[in-house]
Order: C-alpha cells, then structure tokens, then sequence
C-alpha cells in the first residue's frame, strides 16, 4: 500500500507541475520591464508597438533582451521560465543540424526539428494524463449507466444491448480513426469522441454483472415493496453496492488510454502537429536511429507512468480484495 500511495502522489505531484507548464517551460517570459512598464507575456499577448517595433509584429523576447534598446536602460529586466524554451520553439541558433544531442542548455536534447525535448514532454504529459482523465471520466459514465440498465432491467433490452455491444466490439478502431480522421481531421475532440464510443464497453460488462447479482438481493426487494421509484433504487441503493469494479478498473483504463493515445501518435494517426507527444517524439526515433534521445527518453517517460499508475492500482486492487483483510484470516 506504501508504494500505492506514493506512487499516486508522485503522478498527481507530475500532472500539477504540467498544468503550469507554461510558468516552468516557455519562450515567453514571466516578466518584462521595458521603459517604467512592466509585462507579463507568460499569460497575455503584447503586440510588438509595446516594444518599439511594428504594431503587428510578434514579438521576439530573446532577441528583444539582446538588442540595443533594451540594453540601453539599465532599469529594463526579463525574467524567462526555469526551462526557456517553448514547445513548439525550433531552437536553430544552436551548433549542428537537428536533432542536436543533450547538453547543458537542453539537458534531453532536441527533436529533428530543433525542439527542446524536455519542454515537449512535459507539455505531452499534461496533454496525455488529461486526454487519458477524460476518456476514463466519460466511459464510467456511460459505462455505469448502459451496465446499470441491462443488469437491472434485464430481459429484451439486456439482450438487444448485448448485440450492440458485439457489434461496437467487432469494428477495428484503428481503421475507424484512419477513416474519421481523414474525413474530419484529428484533433483532441475528435479522439475523445472516438474513444469515448469504444471504451466504455469494459466498464459496462463489470456494472451489469454487478447489478445482475444485486436486483435479487433482500433490500432491493424490499425498496420496490415499498414503492420506491427503479432510477432510485438503481443508482441510490445499488449502484453504492457496486462500486468496487469501477474503483479498481479506473486505473487501468488509464494505462490503456495513455498507450492507445501514444501508440496512435507514433503510427502518426494521432493528435496533430505540432502538438507535443510522447508518441509522435518516438516515431521521430524511428527515422533517427543513431539519435537514442529520440526514443530513449519518451520511452522510459512512458514505461515510469504507466508503472506508477499500475502501482496505483495494485494497490486499490489489494485494497477491496476481502481476502486480504478477512477476519478469519
């Protein structure tokens, strides 16, 4: 349970530090004092008229803290973010053509395009654990509620939906993205909403089986002697009774979120560019063999997540296991 425990804090420490990615990794700086005035380009957009160049011009703030202007006040400050690199930022200044190896100033390297790795897995990781949060917040959802119902209600709805199911499991999924994201184009949504139509199915069969065993139990009975509505019976005195196949299967429909989202982006079939990606980082390993950075550190950054999230669930699997805390034991 320890290693449970702070498997699921290091995780949850991870995912708070990337929602501020854009305080801890960026090319825009936190603060600038440019004549008297101070900016916050970190969290606002400021036209280059503030900065003595054009009024559409996008400023350039590493350039503009070497430049002459700048310098010339000794009041003018910047202060850019621990890693000041952006995702999305081809660092082409740097000595040697792309992908360049680890130094001290990129400490994982860049990709074939002169990205700082770094930044790019940090930013990947908030993209992944929250892409994977909502896959798994949507199919208990809706997992729960179509389990519930075939397992309560029973009969030719029970039947009917079972078939469905059958149907829904029998489509290739990678063949559905190929198809729908050529027609529609990928994006976040679009693999939300197509994850979303597959993965609840897991869920369902554990709720249905759960509420197929409860509805003949003594207090359901007697709730429906009483006269008490069936959505209430179902989702205030059965569904209580039937959590521990949800508690202990939301991990690993993590893991399988996590793996499906990078497997779909190193097969390029996944979230767009230039967005940052574990999987995409990967398949640039593949058409650069002699740069290991490529593939080493998104690699290993995926094993140590999908570990710690399955340490998690070892753990909420031990957890509500009866045989591990019986009292005849």
């Amino acid at each position: 349970m320890k290693r449970a425990y702070l498997a699921f804090w290091i995780l949850i420490g991870i995912y708070i530090l990337s929602l501020f990615a854009n305080f801890l990794a960026n090319d825009q700086p936190l603060i600038v004092r440019y004549h008297g005035k101070l900016y916050f380009p970190v969290v606002h957009f400021y036209a280059g008229n503030h900065f003595g160049l054009g009024a559409t011009d996008v400023p350039n703030y590493k350039v503009l803290k070497q430049s002459a202007a700048f310098q010339s006040d000794k009041n003018n400050f910047m202060v850019l973010p621990p890693i000041p690199y952006g995702p999305n930022e081809a660092l082409l200044e740097l000595p040697g053509n792309p992908p360049t190896p680890p130094t001290m100033q990129n400490w994982l390297g860049t990709d074939d395009r002169g990205r700082d790795i770094l930044t790019r897995l940090l930013y990947g990781y908030r993209i992944s654990f929250s892409f994977a949060l909502l896959i798994t917040f949507v199919s208990m959802v809706i997992g729960v509620i179509m389990g519930a119902l075939q397992g309560y209600m029973g009969g030719f709805f029970d039947i009917t939906m079972q078939r469905l199911i059958e149907i829904i499991s029998a489509l290739p999924f990678l063949y559905i993205v190929i198809i729908i994201g050529s027609s529609l184009g990928t994006s976040f949504v679009t693999l939300l909403i197509i994850f979303a139509l597959f993965d609840w199915i897991g869920i369902s069969y554990f709720i249905r089986s759960e509420f197929l065993k409860l509805r003949e139990t003594q207090f359901v009975e007697a709730a429906k002697a009483m006269g008490v509505k069936d959505r209430k019976i179902m989702f205030r005195h059965i569904l209580p009774n039937a959590l521990t196949p949800i508690i202990t299967f939301l991990p690993f429909d993590l893991i399988g979120a996590i793996f499906s989202l990078s497997a779909l982006d190193f097969l390029g079939f996944g979230l767009p560019a230039p967005t940052p990606s574990w999987g995409e980082l990967m398949h640039q390993g593949m058409g650069n063999l002699s740069s290991y950075w490529l593939s080493l550190y998104p690699a290993l950054a995926l094993f140590i997540v999908l570990l710690l999230i399955a340490f998690v669930g070892e753990g909420i699997r031990d957890a509500f296991d009866p045989r591990e805390y019986s009292k005849m034991e």
